[in-house]
């Protein structure tokens, strides 16, 4: 029997990318308590994230709390019946043991959540063949709820709800061409494709038929330029916007655009997410291959070297990444 919870919390307070791949969990959480109240636990720059998931009822900054005092009394302000440590910060996991939160559910893998968690996840995620998603769904199965989906299932658990577009990113769109966005860097968190090949792969999208923007942060744009390479910053359709949009902004242009070019970061899975095409560029490698990290969308792809490389840069062909842009376009509703 379904325990009778009304208010539970999801904690996630890590990337852009982890965060929509949690996303199916409130779905399914949302199924399966139709009535509960689903509170978000998360980071700032994750809650117009967040924000599109229409199964998710409150979003909780941990950002702004700040001392362990108020960590507590936060959480006991909640009333929460359960919480799920998906991603087991530290702090946001003594919080929930100090507030008495009556279902705590982490993994039995780590000290700070064996101790601290009373149901315990006993399975590793590094050398899974499940997707991140599925990982994360599978944490329903300490309460003997249904774990798992297939993938194609998965996004409908999603509910995302298209985002309102500002003027801002209005005035950016242009009449009568597709719009393609190509998003460099990675902050890190991913294996890269190059300045190289992605200026290559500029010069190839026709000026009279493409619009072409270049997203990131101010700190990408620095690490664009200190990379080097060769990239047609002046050709005529391209408009650089990194560190020039907020991540709302940002979320307006994805929705907006039709397809966007990405390793497996946050904006990969945005896109994927809201629908348009997503082309994730991967590494064959464990952990950070596409079998784990792949993008969740009706309209994504992957492609990945053959090889793991060792310079750090996917060596992917521009001729395989244009063929996929040209294959969605195919069914753009655009």
């Amino acid at each position: 029997m379904k325990p009778d919870w009304k208010t539970i919390l999801i904690s996630r307070t890590d990337g852009i990318g982890d965060v929509v791949l949690t996303l199916p969990l409130v779905g399914a959480l949302r199924v399966n308590f139709p009535n509960a109240k689903l509170v978000f636990i998360g980071l700032n720059y994750t809650e117009a994230v967040v924000a599109l998931s229409k199964h998710v009822d409150q979003f909780v900054n941990w950002d702004n709390v700040e001392t362990s005092e108020k960590r507590t009394h936060l959480l006991e302000s909640l009333r929460a019946d359960a919480i799920f440590h998906v991603f087991p910060e530290k702090t946001v996991v003594q919080a929930a043991y100090d507030a008495k939160i009556p279902a705590r559910i982490g993994t039995g893998r780590r000290w700070h959540t064996w101790s601290r968690c009373n149901k315990r996840l006993w399975y590793g995620r590094k050398g899974s063949n499940l997707h991140e998603s599925q990982l994360n769904l599978k944490m329903l199965s300490a309460i003997g709820i249904k774990g798992f989906w297939p993938l194609a299932e998965e996004i409908h658990l999603y509910g995302i709800k298209a985002p309102f577009m500002s003027a801002k990113v209005h005035d950016l769109l242009s009449s009568g061409k597709a719009h393609i966005i190509l998003h460099p860097k990675s902050h890190g968190s991913a294996l890269e494709w190059g300045m190289d090949h992605f200026g290559k792969l500029a010069s190839r999208l026709d000026a009279d038929r493409f619009t072409i923007f270049i997203t990131g942060t101010e700190k990408e744009r620095q690490a664009m330029d200190q990379e080097g390479g060769q990239f047609p910053w002046e050709q005529k359709n391209v408009v650089d916007l990194s560190g020039k949009l907020t991540l709302p902004e940002l979320v307006e242009l994805i929705a907006a655009s039709d397809v966007l070019v990405a390793a497996s970061t946050g904006p990969l899975h945005i896109a994927a997410a809201l629908g348009i095409g997503a082309v994730g560029l991967y590494s064959p490698k464990r952990p950070i291959h596409p079998v784990r990290w792949a993008p969740l969308g009706t309209r994504a792809r992957t492609l990945s070297s053959e090889e793991h490389p060792q310079d750090g840069v996917l060596d992917i062909s521009v001729d395989s990444v244009l063929a996929e842009i040209e294959d969605l376009m195919k069914g753009s509703k655009k």
